[in-house]
């Protein structure tokens, strides 16, 4: 397991921050989500979503259903990815996004962590 990169976006005082993995089994995927919780104890979501040969994850993590999980694994399978683990820790700001804005988010946030 590998962090590629990492990209941080701000909308409505909620931050956004995007990892890029490169992963080759659940179990990596397991430990970075577990030691991600224990870093950002104040995150409110950690959704994600992977890719390993034929195994294909994604989680909303208590984000509305779809608004996070999908738009990250759409980026994933879109620009054929594999060996990839996704997580886009959201603190929340206060200010609700909305449907629209929460897909935007996740997806924007996971376009831009693969760019490197």
């Amino acid at each position: 397991m590998k962090l590629l990169n990492t990209y941080t976006l701000e909308i409505k005082k909620s931050k956004f921050i995007a990892l890029y993995y490169e992963v080759n089994n659940k179990e990596e995927v397991e430990l970075i989500l577990t030691n991600l919780k224990k870093e950002h104890k104040k995150a409110k979501h950690f959704p994600y979503a992977y890719k390993i040969n034929n195994d294909i994850k994604k989680s909303d993590d208590k984000e509305p259903s779809g608004t996070s999980g999908m738009p990250i694994l759409n980026i994933i399978t879109k620009n054929n990815l594999n060996n990839t683990l996704i997580v886009v820790i959201r603190y929340f700001g206060g200010i609700k996004l909305g449907t629209g804005g929460l897909i935007r988010a996740y997806s924007n946030a996971s376009k831009e962590v693969i760019k490197y």
